[in-house]
């Protein structure tokens, strides 16, 4: 067995390092009998996140307690069948004592390229590149935000990147200040192994505005994001998400604590009814990463200046489903010389 099952005592942060760490896209939670004690699915882990959970939490308050297991005398076939019964891919095999063999996945038993052909879900993804970056000058004088350098490559070359491996061969670029960079960079996309076809602002339409400039609307769902950021989102993980939850628009949210460094008084009119000693307040915030289906998009007003934040609006007045998709992946918004570095001391440590 390659993969490490979670002892109970993991906290989520582990079960997340686990699951990104195979493909196999599932974390084991074991006693010290090595008996299977629950499993742990992204799922599950978002829906802990959600609920107020924190990558501190422990593992076994998100796991599954009731995963579906076969033996190891299960024949492929019946594995096939509990898979297909169960919607997943991968299921731990036990012995006779309920003990881990090992994790089985559905590319272990059967051919793979007739269960993965590189996802591709979203139609294609449109990035919103027009922005000025303003905070980033002198850098950005003569180039626009998203093509600064982060570890040899252009910020947005890293998304490009990270798109295709979540297998989407077709992207947008929404394009204004020194558009011409980053068009002269990509090109048609062919070498990068994408088509790039580009949306250009003769004035700024917002981070929505910009999709009235769509040549078509597409069939199926699309991926929206902001140009300055570097994430390592599961864009496959988001679309799955977005579907289950019948969502119009899905708002990708990464996980913000304010910690106040006074004590806190709780109080009715004069009356104190409480102390609360230098508190912590948590914060879902947005990410600017966007699933947004066909029927977000008959929002759009037309040709003027329009947010995402207006969509989103504008689908709640409208009885659209929004829904909150936690982002617990690296986030960074590279707005300030600060935020720069920290990206760039990201992609240095990462493991290539």
């Amino acid at each position: 067995m390659t993969e490490t099952p979670l002892q109970m005592d993991a906290r989520l942060v582990d079960a997340v390092n686990a699951i990104e760490s195979t493909h196999r896209r599932i974390a084991v939670v074991v006693d010290q009998d090595q008996c299977v004690m629950g499993t742990l699915t992204d799922g599950d882990v978002r829906r802990c996140l959600l609920r107020g959970g924190t990558l501190e939490t422990p593992a076994a308050e998100a796991m599954n307690r009731r995963p579906i297991t076969c033996t190891t005398s299960s024949s492929d076939a019946h594995i096939l069948e509990l898979m297909n019964q169960g919607n997943i891919e991968a299921l731990p095999s036990v012995d006779d004592e309920g003990r881990l063999v090992r994790l089985v996945h559905i590319t272990d038993i059967s051919d793979p390229q007739s269960h993965f052909d590189g996802r591709a879900d979203f139609a294609y993804a449109v990035i919103m590149a027009g922005g000025e970056g303003m905070r980033l000058r002198p850098i950005t004088e003569t180039i626009p935000k998203p093509m600064v350098d982060i570890g040899g490559l252009p910020l947005i070359e890293h998304q490009i990147r990270r798109l295709i491996r979540a297998g989407i061969r077709h992207v947008y670029i929404s394009l204004n200040y020194l558009g011409h960079v980053i068009e002269s960079h990509f090109g048609d996309g062919s070498a990068f192994g994408v088509r790039i076809r580009y949306l250009r602002e003769d004035r700024k339409l917002g981070t929505a505005g910009a999709l009235t400039l769509l040549p078509e609307k597409p069939e199926a769902p699309i991926v929206v994001m902001n140009g300055d950021i570097l994430t390592t989102c599961d864009f496959n993980g988001l679309f799955d998400f977005h579907i289950s939850h019948g969502a119009a628009v899905t708002v990708g949210a990464v996980d913000y604590h304010v910690n106040i460094p006074f004590g806190v008084i709780q109080s009715e009119g004069p009356r104190v009814t409480g102390l609360a000693e230098k508190p912590s307040q948590r914060f879902l915030c947005n990410a600017g990463i966007y699933a947004v289906s066909p029927e977000a998009l008959d929002l759009l007003p037309g040709m003027q200046f329009w947010n995402m934040t207006d969509m989103i609006e504008s689908c709640i007045a409208s009885s659209r489903q929004v829904v909150v998709f936690p982002v617990h992946e690296y986030w960074s918004d590279v707005g300030t010389p600060d935020d720069l570095e920290k990206a760039r001391a990201f992609i240095r440590e990462r493991p290539h």
